[in-house]
């Protein structure tokens, strides 16, 4: 037991090591003193994280997204503005714990800095000699929990990289419910000043670095930008989904012979991205449909998070809607049309009547022009004409941006907006300043939304 007690902690150690340089290459202190910030509420949103600085939002923006799944799809009927401290803290549980889930491999492997916990419990663990020996028991306990937090409170002198790295430890935990009972008995060790790092630590080593390592495409380059501190897509991915893979298609992707891993499942937190407007990736179905209505929304620099209470914006496709999807993937320049001879391939992927004597007939009724397109509209109209949608026409949005100077008077609160999809096909032109929208026209096309106040939320 021994023995095996000593591997443990030495592989421990090894992929400690290794993790810091996947994360950071050469650190750079002043990136590691922006991600160094423990996980902390807003004090007008209770719901709400805060991020004191850039950088960061690659871990907090995952954690808010799961916390959000959780009370409006698990618990529902909950006031956002009248939730309890006590309540909140067990949604961010809940939030860590469903993201680690989705990284075992084998058992859970906590990081965490032995002297937060060690200090503060040894040095209130004296009993009071007033107390007698029944009644002192019960008291230590109570003086306890208010001394630790009494002491995670104080701010503690900041360490190095290095000084942070070499006091690193690891609890091994064998089922999820092991997990949220040490987070719970130990909640100060997420409020502390590296509880963000500590958590990151955590996913990366219940997954298993090597298994993160195979699934990057490239590891040349840290997971953290070591000049701007944001994090990696494969870092990002790895929160949502449990896989560190580095785009954000469906599936694979063979790329002048290379293998392109991305997305393989529908995912229970959505991804939708400015890059993508910008024609810098391209994000898949699996992303842009979850199966809760909150999405990670990307700009060039931050992520915040978009969500709904309207599970309608995640229900099934309906034929009409798979067929819209599936003509749009072979217009990737989102032009509303498709080269003629496409037809047939789209009619394949369909599994609809394909072979060649009707689709030649099918091109010249769709394209009697002979313009060499076929325009969505008309191919929906012969095909799908009973043009059947899931999802409403108007339903409220809500937007989370963690950073205090991003929010309307430097308060992290949640921003509402009322969306309405227009009966127009055509992707409405929207003002370069307006980054909200042509963010959200990504996945909706014909999207306008007045938002209260009629101030536009930041993605930055």
């Amino acid at each position: 037991m021994g023995e095996n007690s000593s591997a443990s902690a030495s592989n421990d150690e090894y992929e400690l090591k290794e993790i810091r340089n996947l994360l950071w290459g050469s650190i750079k202190e002043d990136v590691f003193r922006r991600w160094s910030q423990g996980f902390e509420f807003s004090d007008v949103e209770p719901s709400a994280l805060v991020q004191k600085q850039g950088g960061p939002c690659a871990v907090i923006a995952p954690v808010q997204a799961f916390l959000l799944k959780i009370l409006l799809m698990e618990t529902p009927g909950h006031n956002l503005k009248d939730l309890t401290n006590e309540k909140c803290n067990r949604l961010l549980i809940q939030a860590l714990c469903n993201i680690l889930m989705k990284c075992k491999v084998n058992k859970y492997r906590i990081v965490y800095l032995p002297d937060i916990s060690t200090e503060a419990k040894e040095s209130s663990s004296a009993p009071s000699p007033a107390a007698d020996a029944e009644g002192n028991i019960h008291n230590s306990v109570e003086s306890n929990e208010e001394h630790i937090e009494q002491m995670v409170a104080k701010e503690r002198p900041e360490w190095t990289s290095d000084e942070f790295h070499d006091r690193l430890s690891v609890i091994h935990l064998e089922t999820i419910d092991d997990v949220e009972k040490y987070y719970t008995d130990n909640f100060y060790v997420l409020t502390g000043k590296y509880g963000v790092l500590l958590f990151m630590y955590s996913v990366i080593l219940t997954k298993g670095v090597e298994n993160v390592q195979t699934e990057l495409s490239d590891t040349s380059e840290p997971l953290i930008h070591n000049t701007y501190g944001y994090g990696s897509q494969g870092l990002i991915n790895l929160m949502l989904t449990g896989r560190a893979v580095s785009y954000v298609w469906d599936n694979d992707q063979d790329v002048g012979g290379l293998k392109l891993r991305g997305i393989n499942q529908q995912s229970d937190i959505g991804f939708i991205t400015l890059m993508e407007q910008m024609r810098y990736c391209t994000v898949g179905s699996f992303y842009k449909n979850p199966k809760n209505p909150v999405w990670i929304m990307g700009s060039d620099t931050h992520l915040t998070v978009l969500f709904s209470n309207e599970k309608r914006l995640v229900s099934p496709e309906t034929p009409s809607e798979i067929a819209r999807r599936v003509f749009k993937s072979y217009d990737p320049d989102c032009n509303n049309f498709i080269p003629t001879p496409v037809l047939q391939d789209v009619l394949c992927t369909l599994h609809l009547v394909s072979d060649p004597e009707y689709v030649a007939i099918m091109q010249k009724k769709l394209d009697p022009e002979n313009l060499g397109i076929i325009l969505l509209n008309a191919f929906m109209d012969e095909f799908f004409p009973e043009d059947q949608r899931s999802m409403p026409d108007t339903f409220d949005l809500m937007h989370y941006n963690g950073i205090p100077g991003s929010n309307f008077g430097n308060k992290v609160k949640y921003n509402k907006g009322t969306a309405i999809l227009l009966e127009s096909d055509l992707k409405l032109m929207c003002s370069i300043s307006n980054n909200m929208l042509t963010c959200l026209q990504t996945k909706w096309p014909n999207i306008e939304v007045n938002w209260n106040e009629s101030r536009i939320p930041s993605l930055n």
